[in-house]
């Protein structure tokens, strides 16, 4: 069993910067991010394999969101840049500990953050 809990989402306006935090509680193979706008089905944004730091990104975030990994910490990060309006979701973080893909199949999830960002 592997708990999630995330912090660092908010306000912001298009343009800016957040950064979310989610530490797990043990190792896992990897984990990723995945957010859910109202009224839409929850998709996938970034993950990142444990060994390695390999990473996998959503086309919609590419060049912008940054996934990376604390090995000590057990903690991973997405760093959002260029923030617009249409990233408006409560972001959840997800871990698994079987191998695999990265982009799917994630059996642990933390209880989301919300991240809002104004135009």
């Amino acid at each position: 069993q592997v708990q999630l809990v995330e912090s660092g989402g908010g306000l912001v306006q298009a343009g800016g910067s957040l950064r979310l935090s989610c530490a797990a509680s043990g190792r896992t193979y990897s984990m990723g991010w995945f957010r859910q706008a109202p009224g839409k089905e929850r998709e996938f944004v970034a993950a990142i394999r444990w060994n390695g730091g390999s990473t996998l990104y959503a086309d919609s975030v590419k060049g912008r969101f940054t996934i990376s990994r604390d090995n000590v910490e057990n903690t991973v990060y997405l760093q959002m840049d260029s923030l617009k309006p249409e990233d408006t979701a409560v972001y959840y973080c997800a871990a698994k500990i079987s191998g695999g893909p990265i982009g799917f199949g994630y059996a642990y999830w933390g209880q989301g953050t919300q991240v809002t960002v104004s135009s």
